[in-house]
C-alpha cells in the first residue's frame, strides 16, 4: 500500500505565499503522475496542477503564473508553491499520485488526507 502525508497549509493574507508538500511512502516501485486538486465549500473537486514522470506539467487556468508544481523523485515528494494567493484560492488541497507498487503488484491512484488553505485578511 501507499501512504501520502501532506503538509504546509494554513492561513495567509491575500498576496501571500504558501508551499504545500506531499510525501509518499510504502511499497513503491515508481511514481507516474503527481498532482494537486482542491475543493472549496459547496464546489466540486478540481484539478490545480499535475506533473508527469517526464516533468510535463498542466495547470488550471486560474492558477497559471501564480502556482508552481515540482517533485523530488528521490524523496517521492511533490510540492506546490503558491504565490500571489487570492481569497478564491481558499479550499482544501489534496495531493494525488499514480504509483506502481511492488506489494500488492499493480498501478494505483492514492489521495492525501487534504490540507486547508485559507486566504483572508
Amino acid at each position: 500500500q501507499v501512504q501520502l502525508v501532506e503538509s504546509g497549509g494554513g492561513l495567509v493574507q491575500p498576496g501571500g505565499s504558501l508551499r504545500l508538500s506531499c510525501a509518499a511512502s510504502g511499497s513503491i516501485f515508481s511514481i507516474n503522475t503527481m498532482g494537486w486538486y482542491r475543493q472549496a465549500p459547496g464546489k466540486q473537486r478540481e484539478l490545480v496542477a499535475i506533473m508527469t514522470s517526464d516533468n510535463s506539467t498542466n495547470y488550471a487556468d486560474s492558477v497559471k503564473g501564480r502556482f508552481t508544481i515540482s517533485r523530488a523523485n528521490a524523496k517521492n515528494t511533490v510540492y506546490l508553491q503558491m504565490n500571489s494567493l487570492k481569497p478564491e484560492d481558499t479550499a482544501v488541497y489534496y495531493c494525488k499520485v499514480r504509483v506502481v507498487l511492488t506489494s500488492p503488484i499493480g498501478t494505483y491512484d492514492a489521495w492525501g488526507q487534504g490540507t486547508q488553505v485559507t486566504v483572508s485578511s
